[in-house]
This record gives C-alpha cells, sequence and structure tokens, in this order.
C-alpha cells in the first residue's frame, strides 16, 4: 500500500518510531503526525470513509511498527467519527490493537493480552449492532470477522510474544484508491 497522500504530496513516514519508556528515547515525531491529524475533518458526516488518508495512514503506520504514532492518528480519526455509530467501535478497537501492539514491542504481553481482549470486545458488540448495507464506510469495507477470529487466536495461546501483533493495514489493502 502506497503512503496516502496529502494535499502537498505523499505524507512522510515518522523519522523513527517512539516507544515510551525505552531508554534514550525521543519525544514521538509530532510534526510528522500533525500532518496526517490536519486531514482529519472536525466530524465527519454519517460515516467515515473507509478510503480516508488519514484513517488509511493511520493502519499503515501500525503495519510498519509505528504503534503509538498509529494509536494518534486512529484516535483523531475516532474523536471525528459520528457519535454513536458503529465506526466509533470499530476504531476503538483498532486503537486497541496498536496500543496492543506497542505492548508487546515494550515486552509486557500481559498489558497485551488485556488491550487484544478489550478489542474482541468491541468486535463483539459491533457485530451485534445493526448493519447498514450499501455504505462506503469503514465499517461497511472492514473484515470484522477475520480480525475477531484472529484476535481470539492471539489470546487462545498461553504467551504473547512481539511476534504476535497484528497487521491492521491488509484489511482495506484490497480497497481500491480514490
Amino acid at each position: 500500500m502506497s503512503v496516502p497522500s496529502n494535499a502537498s504530496g505523499p505524507l512522510p513516514w515518522p523519522r523513527w518510531a517512539y516507544v515510551p519508556g525505552e531508554a534514550g528515547a525521543v519525544d514521538a515525531d509530532s510534526k510528522t503526525l500533525d500532518m496526517a491529524k490536519a486531514q482529519v475533518p472536525s466530524a465527519f458526516r454519517g460515516h467515515v470513509p473507509a478510503r480516508h488518508p488519514a484513517l488509511r495512514y493511520g493502519f499503515a503506520l501500525n503495519d510498519r511498527g509505528y504503534f503509538w504514532e498509529s494509536q494518534e492518528v486512529l484516535e483523531a480519526v475516532w474523536a471525528a467519527a459520528p457519535q454513536g455509530g458503529r465506526e466509533r467501535i470499530l476504531l476503538r478497537a483498532c486503537i486497541h490493537i496498536a496500543n496492543a501492539n506497542l505492548r508487546l514491542r515494550m515486552q509486557r504481553s500481559h498489558s497485551a493480552a488485556r488491550l487484544f481482549g478489550d478489542a474482541l470486545g468491541e468486535l463483539r458488540a459491533l457485530s451485534a449492532r445493526k448493519v447498514v448495507v450499501g455504505g462506503d464506510g469503514l465499517v461497511e469495507s472492514f473484515p470484522v470477522a477475520a480480525l475477531t477470529a484472529l484476535l481470539q487466536a492471539k489470546l487462545d495461546r498461553p504467551q504473547l510474544s512481539k511476534a504476535d501483533w497484528i497487521a491492521l493495514g491488509a484489511t482495506v489493502r484490497s480497497q481500491p484508491s480514490a
């Protein structure tokens, strides 16, 4: 997947992946994240488009190992998503997953398992909500059942490791580009 573009060209990758508490860690590359968050409207009308550049960038950040940065961008999209909508539930699950991936990197497997469990709970709550047919929003194009099964498989393991991180971008790669 190519990096989504903004008005002035492609969004750059952060210069480093921020890991809180890591020895010698510097603060996150906020300048780069601010460019992505600037693409998020104050409020989405009706739904969050599956191909929105900030959303796709948030997923791509996760898949490249920028877990903290992914969480930051996805939280900006979540904040603009329609109140009470299904997309807010799915975005919360994705935020939990990015945070769990970060915990795995930090070798905090119990914390990661709890966050994966929280994400699984959100996906189950999403599955219980009424489906809107025919939209081009995030929920309509996202393979919720596949992600639910993957989370359950991870949680069924006796111990999680760094290798158990979950990619999110693959879920939207099959979507045509705008």
